[in-house]
């Protein structure tokens, strides 16, 4: 049986898929890459989010809030149980990330608590760093959980040509 390769939607991707497009041209660009990954490679995945994306997407203003909520609404829900509240306290604790960013911790530990094949995101400050993924996944991966390949949706086209 060949199943599908899952993801795990980082709140980014529904804040781009939702947003209006950008003036800052690298932004539009994300949102652009985005939105043709949501319209052409979705279906590939089964997709999933926590409620760490439910609580960060409910923020700011009302009606941009309600667009990202309708987008997660037909998402599979990851459970935050006490293996993922130790592990991000871990991550917190290796001095990676800022107090301030507990929530991006706690993408990577949900992701990884539940063997998630990729974590996709924009958020390339905390998650999707080159400088820090090599140290998350050590600490990820020697706490006992499987490490979740960190992309963004430009590195998640797999199989599909450059005329995108």
């Amino acid at each position: 049986m060949n199943t599908k390769a899952t993801v795990y939607l980082e709140t980014t991707i529904p804040s781009y898929l939702s947003a209006k497009t950008s003036n800052h041209l690298i932004v539009a660009g994300e949102q652009m890459v985005t939105r043709q990954w949501w319209e052409t490679r979705k279906d590939s995945f089964q997709l999933y989010i926590s409620d760490l994306v439910i609580q960060e997407s409910s923020k700011g203003d009302a009606s941009a809030a309600q667009r990202r909520l309708e987008l997660c609404n037909n998402l599979s829900l990851l459970e935050i149980d006490e293996d993922v509240i130790s592990l991000t306290q871990l991550l917190l604790r290796s001095g990676l990330f800022p107090p301030k960013a507990s929530a991006d911790a706690g993408h990577i530990a949900v992701a990884s608590k539940h063997s998630i094949d990729y974590l996709l995101t924009w958020n390339c400050k905390h998650i999707a760093n080159a400088q820090l993924i090599r140290r998350i996944s050590n600490i990820v991966s020697e706490a006992g959980y499987y490490v979740p390949l960190i992309c963004t949706p430009t590195e998640l086209f797999e199989g599909q040509s450059d005329d995108r």
